[in-house]
């Protein structure tokens, strides 16, 4: 274990100079053993809240989460979370007469955390691991602190946490540890969309995030029904050689890892199943799914109280993932006003992907996806008119030009756009205002 930041070492020397027990726990134990650099550190103690309180009286103190236990100190401008040992989670009241006799011991702490590996402390007098944590690291292993069904039932949460854990590091979750998972997953009912969103966005990110879906859909499914339909519904079409969950898993994949587009790619396809018919040659179609995947994907999106502009853009990119664009300057000018250049280029990070995860012979389209890409950022660096805003005329120029303001206007500028893109007229003020003089417009 390398040397700790000055801050949280300031923290655990003034604890201990003041008599009480400190170390650092948790993921930041757990981050630092895997050579991993911890995003930020938690401190547990032996002090009460008011007693750390009085420790750092000379520093900003933020009561975060008093009524379990911790406060937050500010040191060197960087927040640090002090707790009190705890157990059954929660932490001795110093108001009761007998409140020392009943302050819990380090090893009672860890004992109530989730994981072994996240039930490690560390400080100056050397690494502290009563459940095996880092037994479980070296293996890779995901293992409840004690009876798993007792962890589980404690916070439901743990079982997506598990699940995200191994997404994320690549763990396995050890036997009985997924049994109880599955046992006790009807309990995530009972978790507020807030909560189960968060770990379901960093699932979609993490590594193994593919794996952890096909293996848990059983799992996710009580939070994620709408991909139940999915498993193992065969898509009866040449293009595709797995089932939709499995292609979708796989589009997720080759997705970057930014919870935006990975939803997106899990949910392309969603609306297949409801939409499924087959010809009289055997071939399966989905006539519509787009459209009805972006609807179903909107409802997820709600229902797990996503932000406005995340929903948004996952129901966007969802909806037109099946929309043909012709590698042409033309209809990519066309798509980029449509959709903006933002999306258009998620866009075809979704359509790489969707193929990608689609039969290895249709991997050709590859080429047609680097070719839209190439004229789209060639439209770009040139600056070359492809929206309203782009068009060297504006509403005022035509109203100033005789034009009343209304809809005719508006269908104006959209008939200058057109033009504009198809190349029948130049992007300058004088041509285009003659334009649609010759037209009769003005």
């Amino acid at each position: 274990m390398s040397q700790l930041p000055k801050y949280v070492n300031t923290a655990l020397l003034r604890l201990e100079q003041a008599g009480f027990e400190a170390c650092i726990v948790g993921g930041c134990v757990r981050d630092r053993l895997m050579g991993r650099t911890p995003a930020d550190y938690d401190v547990a103690t032996s002090a009460l809240p008011e007693q750390t309180a009085l420790v750092f009286a000379d520093e900003r103190v933020i009561e975060t989460g008093i009524q379990h236990g911790t406060v937050t100190v500010l040191l060197g401008g960087k927040p640090l979370e002090i707790t009190t040992y705890r157990i059954d989670g929660s932490y001795s009241d110093s108001r009761h007469p007998d409140y020392v006799r009943f302050t819990p011991s380090l090893r009672e702490d860890l004992a109530r955390r989730d994981f072994t590996m996240n039930a490690i402390a560390f400080n100056k007098s050397g690494i502290f691991d009563p459940f095996g944590g880092q037994k479980d690291i070296a293996a890779g292993l995901i293992r409840c602190v004690g009876d798993p069904e007792t962890r589980f039932r404690e916070d439901a949460l743990r079982i997506l946490r598990a699940l995200r854990f191994s997404s994320v590091l690549g763990f396995r979750i050890e036997p009985a540890t997924a049994v109880a998972a599955r046992h006790c997953a009807e309990l995530l009912r009972g978790i507020s969309a807030e909560r189960t969103a968060a770990e379901l966005k960093k699932l979609v990110c993490g590594k193994n995030a593919r794996s952890v879906v096909l293996e848990y859909v059983d799992v996710l499914g009580v939070v994620l029904p709408e991909l139940l339909p999915m498993r193992g519904f065969d898509q009866r079409n040449r293009h595709h050689n797995r089932d939709v969950l499995s292609h979708s898993a796989a589009a997720m994949e080759h997705m970057p890892p930014e919870s935006v587009l990975r939803l997106a790619a899990l949910f392309h396809d969603v609306g297949k199943p409801e939409l499924f018919t087959v010809d009289a040659q055997g071939v399966g179609h989905f006539y519509g799914h787009a459209r009805r995947s972006a609807e179903i994907a909107d409802a997820v999106a709600a229902r797990l109280r996503l932000d406005r502009a995340s929903r948004e853009r996952i129901v966007t990119l969802v909806q037109h993932h099946d929309l043909i664009i012709e590698p042409e300057p033309r209809a990519v000018k066309r798509a980029l006003g449509r959709l903006t250049p933002d999306v258009f280029f998620q866009l075809l990070q979704l359509k790489r992907a969707d193929n990608l995860a689609q039969a290895p012979e249709y991997h050709t389209r590859q080429s047609d996806y680097d070719r839209l890409e190439a004229i789209a950022r060639e439209i770009i660096a040139e600056q070359q008119c492809f929206c309203l805003r782009d068009l060297a005329v504006n509403g005022n120029d035509l109203r100033k030009a005789g034009m009343q303001p209304g809809k005719a206007l508006g269908n104006a500028l959209e008939l200058l756009l057109s033009a504009v893109i198809d190349g029948s007229v130049a992007n300058e003020k004088g041509a285009l205002l003659a334009y649609l003089r010759d037209r009769g417009t003005l």
